[in-house]
């Protein structure tokens, strides 16, 4: 098992056996193999792909890297969500919320935003007082007492993730769906869940920018899932133009508040209840799709989803007052600036990509890790494509904390929403299911 013997065997095309990927990822954990020829093994594997077995026992061995929490004393089948990352993707919030109130428990172990797509920890983090940095212990009691827990990966989680990922991102070897595979799923596995469902996007605001790529990516995940004996089911869905009506920390956690009161987009609506829907098919909460339907809209329109988000955020620390007075108590920008139209017309086009960058422009989202993310600017109230607006009409608001961030957003904002004479109409925003 010396580290220039497996690279050789990857580099020369041979399938790996799992015992020569778990000395590959014991390297990377141990610190026992260099990083050179970690950055190596990675750029062979690019070069190369890996089968859908030498995938899963990466996974695996990733997964057993560090702790693996163990929810056997949760009653009940557990299920948690993942996306891939989208423009104006708040959907983690309602729908934990929603899923859980069906009573199905929801484990759910979230990033933080970078580059583009921002982070489910950076909106929680924009409610007074919220603590994503549980401990597993605390996590484990946490879904144990109330059925959610929604916090940031710990130290002890996939540890050899965080040491694969991080050359990946500095030796242009992030691009490669079997190591998107295995770093995303054993993450998730390492949770404790017993089923997962996947938002798998793709188009302008996504990373996967083309169909084709979002369908190999998807199959992949549910594929890893069946090897290691768990239900994973996932969506392709459209990202062109932002999820939702606002982009931002603050302004989608007050987004999120609406969609539980059954308020919500359209578009965030139906992506949550579709994803809601196979959340509760896994945890054996209704018989069919439409039964699950049902029930989703049932604790929305009762208020019984709304509560269970309170209960979440009472139980880390979090002030939940914000779910009756978001404008009051989410953290607000000095100047909230309407973005007008300067004519007449149907929007044809709101470029999820230039939004997003936008939005990275006022502050709200991180060009590097260590950045800080100011959870009070954004955009909302932004206009969807097929819809028509009048000369002056408010096509967003623009969320920011001083002249020249607004400036430089507005630029960007107009190049990003085009309004022109005739009709116009987004494609369809679920497109596939896998699994």
């Amino acid at each position: 098992m010396f580290p220039q013997h497996v690279i050789a065997r990857k580099r020369d095309g041979a399938v790996l056996s799992e015992a020569e990927i778990q000395a590959f990822v014991r390297g990377a954990t141990d610190g026992s193999w260099a990083d050179y020829q970690l950055t190596a093994m990675l750029m062979a594997i690019y070069l190369n792909g890996m089968t859908a077995e030498e995938t899963a026992a990466y996974t695996r061995a990733m997964m057993n890297s560090g702790v693996v929490a163990d929810l056997s004393q949760v009653k009940g089948i557990k299920v948690d969500k993942h996306s891939t990352g989208g423009v104006g993707d708040k959907v983690s919030l309602p729908l934990a919320a929603m899923v859980v109130a069906c009573g199905v428990p929801v484990p759910m172990i979230s990033g933080r935003g970078l580059g583009h797509s921002g982070g489910t920890l950076d909106k929680l983090e924009s409610i007074p007082g919220f603590n994503v940095n549980l401990s597993l212990e605390a996590y484990r009691e946490q879904v144990t007492r109330i059925g959610c827990a929604l916090i940031g990966q710990t130290a002890d989680l996939a540890p050899s993730d965080k040491k694969l990922y991080a050359l990946r991102d500095v030796t242009a070897t992030v691009e490669c769906v079997p190591l998107i595979c295995g770093s995303i799923m054993c993450k998730k596995l390492a949770e404790g869940i017993d089923g997962l469902v996947l938002d798998v996007k793709y188009g302008r605001g996504a990373f996967m920018k083309e169909i084709d790529r979002a369908r190999e990516l998807a199959h992949g995940m549910v594929e890893i899932g069946r090897e290691m004996g768990k239900d994973v089911r996932a969506l392709i869905t459209a990202m062109d133009q932002p999820l939702g009506r606002a982009v931002g920390n603050a302004v989608e956690v007050a987004e999120s508040i609406a969609c539980l009161k059954g308020e919500g987009p359209a578009d965030l609506m139906e992506v949550t209840y579709a994803l809601g829907v196979e959340m509760l098919l896994i945890g054996g909460a209704a018989k069919d799709a439409d039964a699950a339907q049902a029930m989703l809209e049932g604790v929305v329109h009762s208020g019984a989803a709304l509560n269970a988000f309170r209960a979440v955020i009472e139980a880390q620390g979090g002030n939940a007052e914000v779910c009756d007075d978001p404008d009051g108590l989410l953290p607000r920008a000095a100047q909230r600036v309407p973005l007008q139209a300067l004519e007449a017309g149907v929007v044809q086009d709101v470029d999820a990509m230039a939004v997003a960058l936008a939005a990275l422009k006022l502050g709200a989202g991180r060009a590097r890790a260590e950045d800080a993310v100011d959870h009070a600017v954004g955009i909302t109230d932004l206009v969807k494509i097929g819809e028509t607006v009048e000369k002056g009409q408010p096509l967003c608001v623009v969320h920011a904390n001083d002249d020249d961030t607004w400036a430089a957003a507005e630029v960007m904002l107009r190049d990003a929403i085009v309004v022109g004479e005739g009709a116009a109409k987004a494609p369809p925003l679920i497109v596939e299911r896998i699994g």
